[in-house]
């Protein structure tokens, strides 16, 4: 065998160079619900912060009542009216400062997000679409158009807008219902407990307020 050596060696079968391996992508995972008007107020911008940095931005809709349950946060309904009288002042400042229609007590809020978000999951899934507009048509629809999202033509519309098939809302019900309940998990796993929420490297961002951190970490 040690005759062999040279050979091996000369050959480059001992101690072979390592292999080159292409630059890794960011994951940032996305906590949001489509009824949040805080999702609603991001807007764009993750999205176009993911694309710069050229990391993957996955969407993990998640039932945000449910969530703060879990994690000690308390429901809007059950909050003091000087938390809900302070939350109104922030929304009316944050729709100023980014030029943003928010009706502050749209017609229809609170509503069943689940079948948006159900929508949200299979517009994912099956591509082909924008997804920075459909969240931020969900959002536009309750938040400036005072529409509905719980109601299938809404949800329809919102789809089509952003270029994805209108029969999604339908078509992806069943595997959105599943994912939706595992989201549920892998937040709470990742430490989230409000949305919307980024978590890339372990590290949590919540709050459309926090993006701008989140941009100086995938910056380095």
């Amino acid at each position: 065998m040690a005759a062999l050596t040279p050979l091996i060696t000369a050959i480059g079968l001992r101690n072979p160079s390592p292999r080159k391996r292409g630059p890794t992508v960011a994951q940032i995972a996305y906590f949001l619900n489509p009824i949040s008007p805080w999702v609603y107020l991001a807007g764009r911008r993750p999205f176009d912060i993911a694309a710069r940095h050229g990391a993957e931005l996955v969407l993990h809709p998640v039932d945000v009542q449910a969530l703060m349950a879990r994690t000690g946060g308390t429901a809007l309904a059950d909050r003091h009216e000087v938390r809900k009288a302070w939350r109104l002042q922030e929304l009316a400042r944050w729709s100023a400062r980014l030029g943003m229609p928010l009706v502050p007590r749209p017609r229809h809020f609170p509503t069943n997000p689940a079948p948006a978000s159900y929508a949200l999951i299979a517009a994912q899934e099956a591509g082909g679409g924008d997804l920075a507009a459909l969240v931020t048509g969900f959002g536009r629809a309750v938040w400036a158009e005072e529409r509905d999202i719980a109601d299938d033509t809404v949800i329809r519309a919102c789809l089509e807008g952003a270029g994805f098939d209108p029969a999604l809302a339908d078509r992806g019900l069943l595997s959105g219902a599943e994912t939706y309940a595992r989201n549920q998990e892998v937040a709470v796993a990742q430490g989230v407990f409000g949305v919307p929420t980024w978590v890339v490297d372990a590290q949590v961002f919540w709050g459309q307020d926090r993006l701008d951190f989140l941009d100086a970490h995938l910056a380095g």
